[in-house]
C-alpha cells in the first residue's frame, strides 16, 4: 500500500497508557492526548501552540485478530494461574465412617504448582490419601473460572522436600509453620472450568506441572479495573471495530486480560449477553507490553472509526452467548 497523508482537524482519542511505538498503521499527531490514566506526559507549551502536523503512515502488515491457534491460554495454564492468584479453597475427602466432607483450607503452591496445605490435628484425623482441592477465581464480578485438583494427600518423607514446602508456605503467607502440619497434594489430574455453567476440561498431571502461569497474573486485575473505570469508551470502540456482530451494543465491560488478549462481555439492546475474545496482534510478556498493545489497538480502532484507514483485518466472529437475563456488573 502506498504512503498516504490525511488532514485531521479533530482531536485524537484519550489514551489509557503513555503512547509508545506500535506496529500498526498510525497517524502521528503533535497535539498531546486529552487524558492519560497514569503519569501525564510532559508537554512543551510553546510546541503545543504550533499547528497540528500529520506524518506519513504506511501499512506494513494487516491486523490479524481472528486466529485458530494460540488465541486463548490452554486449560493447564489457566489452572496454574488460578492456583497462583488464589490462597484458599475447599478440600474434599471422606471421613473414616464413609461420609463425604469438604472444608475450607488455605494453600500455597511450589514451582510446579503442587498445592501445599497446613492441616491441624482435626483435619489430619478425618483426611485420607485421596482428596480433591477446589479453587475458584472471581473476575470482574461476572465470571468465575475454577479448577479442581484430584490427587493424593501426602506427607513428604524427604527432609529437603519438606523444607521447600515450608518455604513455599512462608513465601505465600509470610508466616512460619510447624513442619508436622505441612502436607502436599500429589496431583493426578485437574478439572478446569471457565465458569459455573460451563463444561469442564480434564488436564493431565504432566500438562499441569509443565504449564506456566500467565505472566500478567499479578497486574491483570489492576489493568482491567483501570480500563473499565477510565477507558470504557475504548472497550465499546473495540466491540464495534474488531468484532463482527449483528446487534447494537448496549453495555460493554472487560472481564480479564492475559498474554494473548482479553475477554469482553457485551449486552445487546435486546438484553442478550455475549462474551467475545479479542486477541492481541502478538503475544505480550509483561505489563508494559500489554499497555503498549492496548494503546496501539485503541489508536488503530479510533482511526478506523474515523475513516482514516480502510479496515484491512479479519474481525473476530466467534461470540459466545452467556444468557438473556444476565446483567453486567457496574
Amino acid at each position: 500500500m502506498l504512503p498516504h497523508i490525511q488532514s485531521i482537524s479533530s482531536s485524537v482519542p484519550p489514551s489509557l497508557f503513555p503512547v509508545t511505538h506500535f506496529p500498526f498503521p498510525l497517524v502521528s499527531l503533535s497535539e498531546p492526548r486529552n487524558r492519560v490514566l497514569f503519569k501525564p506526559l510532559k508537554v512543551d507549551r510553546l510546541a503545543a501552540r504550533k499547528p497540528l502536523k500529520c506524518l506519513v503512515s504506511v501499512v506494513s502488515e494487516p491486523l490479524h485478530l481472528e486466529s485458530t491457534n494460540g488465541q486463548r491460554p490452554i486449560p493447564a495454564e489457566v489452572s496454574r494461574t488460578i492456583m497462583e492468584l488464589s490462597s484458599a479453597g475447599t478440600l474434599s475427602t471422606v471421613t473414616p465412617e464413609g461420609w463425604p466432607l469438604g472444608f475450607g483450607v488455605r494453600f500455597a503452591v511450589d514451582g510446579n504448582g503442587t498445592p501445599v496445605l497446613c492441616l491441624n490435628d482435626f483435619a489430619k484425623k478425618i483426611s485420607i490419601d485421596r482428596c480433591s482441592l477446589h479453587v475458584q477465581l472471581e473476575q470482574s464480578g461476572v465470571r468465575t473460572p475454577q479448577c479442581t485438583i484430584q490427587g493424593n494427600l501426602e506427607k513428604p518423607r524427604d527432609r529437603m522436600a519438606l523444607r521447600k514446602l515450608c518455604s513455599a508456605w512462608n513465601k505465600r503467607f509470610n508466616e512460619e509453620v510447624d513442619e508436622s502440619y505441612i502436607y502436599a497434594i500429589n496431583v493426578e489430574r485437574v478439572l478446569q472450568m471457565e465458569d459455573f455453567p460451563e463444561d469442564g476440561i480434564w488436564v493431565t498431571s504432566l500438562e499441569y506441572s509443565s504449564a506456566d502461569p500467565d505472566p500478567l497474573r499479578d497486574c491483570a486485575e489492576k489493568i482491567v479495573d483501570e480500563i473499565n473505570t477510565n477507558n470504557l469508551e475504548d472497550v465499546y470502540r473495540f466491540s464495534n471495530v474488531f468484532v463482527d456482530s449483528d446487534f447494537q451494543v448496549l453495555d460493554a465491560k472487560m472481564v480479564w486480560i492475559d498474554r494473548l488478549g482479553f475477554d469482553v462481555r457485551l449486552r445487546s439492546v435486546q438484553k442478550d449477553v455475549y462474551e467475545v475474545r479479542i486477541p492481541f496482534p502478538r503475544e505480550v510478556a509483561d505489563e508494559k507490553g500489554a499497555k503498549s498493545s492496548f494503546n496501539g489497538m485503541s489508536q488503530f480502532a479510533w482511526e478506523v472509526e474515523k475513516n482514516y484507514h480502510v479496515p484491512e483485518f479479519n474481525k473476530v466472529k466467534h461470540l459466545k452467548k452467556i444468557s438473556n437475563t444476565a446483567i453486567l456488573v457496574e
